[in-house]
């Protein structure tokens, strides 16, 4: 046990300063994003509002996260990545106090519009950041390190979400959220100011590559929209589904969503580790994830037994654990072509692009079409991903061949 515990603290070796206070920020800002996962279920059950409705409401949040993180590339190539950051986190965690007080379909799409569009402006902020402050052969476990820190505060948010729903109501959530939001501003000043910041990776080029030009690029976003829409399920659908098939309770759907965190706590860094020395390529890895995160809902159907949904969410665990980090290296290599904010943006916008689409379907097809029917199709959208990606992994590979 010794042993397995001093390898598992040697994967996080090599890290810089910087990178363990951008973690530190990022896991004390997404612990307060407990409003997200009970988002759909606040607009059901306390605001009323029909699963049509609902739809739309997180469309509204696929917009708002789609202009965000385009502004937030622009303003990151032109500004910097620490002033958006600053900004963004501030205002965030202001607009989500305020959204408590909308309660009317129109005031709250506009509403999540707005706090989507300042939200993830911090996005390709953050990656550019990561990117300067990390040793080039530390990207990807600085990447996880980043992954880390978001799953464990949404392990700890939707359990102490579900605390707060039973306590205070669904309120308290956006106070938390808000609040948390501006203490890691403040953190955030206190030790990333650029005069206290080291940067340990200054990329010049010049003559950069136009990001809409990369067109291996650009069918990589394509696979990584198809997946987020499949992911996503599970901060909408599948909470509905939990809690209307399966009965369970907001603390109950809170424990098994924060099962997901936990695990990539524990074993997400361990993973990608032993995965970097192997010979599988980047492309080929978020294929199988892709498979995964499909198989996870559709073994849903397989049985009425409620702890299938546990098997469900390890599957998709360990899908996301080798997607998401894999993916975000390649558009990181990707992005030293040219303006990194631009890339960087593009990124985070394909999965904006899946929270316009992937929520909003989601939930209309569960409307017209049951749940059974929901997971088939999603897992074959799963699929049509992992296909992209292999046939793109190929060709790539093929490219340096030659």
């Amino acid at each position: 046990m010794k042993t397995l515990f001093n390898n598992y603290l040697n994967t996080f070796k090599g890290l810089s300063e910087e990178i363990w206070w951008l973690a530190l920020i990022t896991l004390i800002n997404r612990a307060g994003t407990m409003v997200i996962p009970f988002l759909s279920l606040y607009l059901k059950e306390d605001l009323h509002f029909t699963v049509s409705h609902v739809g739309w409401v997180m469309s509204a949040f696929g917009l708002g996260s789609v202009a965000g993180s385009w502004i937030g590339g622009k303003l990151t190539d032109k500004i910097g990545y620490y002033k958006v950051m600053v900004r963004s986190l501030l205002s965030t965690g202001v607009l989500f106090i305020a959204l408590q007080y909308l309660n009317t379909f129109t005031s709250i799409c506009i509403g999540i519009f707005i706090v989507m569009l300042v939200a993830d402006a911090f996005r390709p902020a953050m990656f550019v950041a990561l990117n300067a402050y990390s040793k080039p052969e530390n990207k990807i476990r600085s990447l996880t390190l980043i992954r880390l820190a978001i799953n464990l505060g949404f392990s700890a948010g939707p359990a102490i979400g579900g605390l707060i729903i039973t306590g205070l109501g669904y309120a308290g959530l956006f106070w938390v959220d808000g609040i948390t939001c501006i203490i890691a501003t403040f953190l955030m000043i206190k030790v990333l100011h650029p005069k206290k910041a080291k940067v340990l990776d200054v990329i010049e080029n010049n003559n950069p590559v136009s990001a809409y030009g990369d067109s291996a690029f650009i069918i990589f976003l394509v696979a990584m929209a198809l997946f987020g829409m499949v992911f996503l399920q599970y901060f909408s659908t599948i909470t509905i589904y939990y809690k209307d098939v399966h009965t369970l309770s907001e603390l109950q759907i809170g424990l098994v969503l924060g099962l997901n965190g936990f695990l990539i706590f524990i074993f997400e860094m361990p993973l990608i580790k032993w995965l970097e020395n192997t010979n599988y390529t980047k492309l080929g890895l978020m294929s199988f994830g892709a498979i995964l995160t499909g198989l996870s809902l559709l073994i849903l159907n397989f049985t009425t037994w409620s702890g299938v949904l546990v098997v469900g969410m390890l599957l998709m665990t360990i899908g996301e654990m080798i997607a998401f980090p894999f993916s975000n290296a390649f558009a990181v290599e990707r992005a030293k072509k040219g303006n990194q904010g631009e890339y960087m943006a593009l990124y985070s916008i394909s999965f904006s692009i899946a929270h316009i689409f992937g929520h909003n379907a989601g939930l209309q097809m569960t409307a017209a079409l049951g749940f059974d029917n929901t997971w088939y199709i999603v897992s074959i959208i799963a699929l049509i991903s992992a296909i992209i990606l292999f046939v793109l992994n190929r060709n790539l590979n093929l490219k340096r061949l030659l």
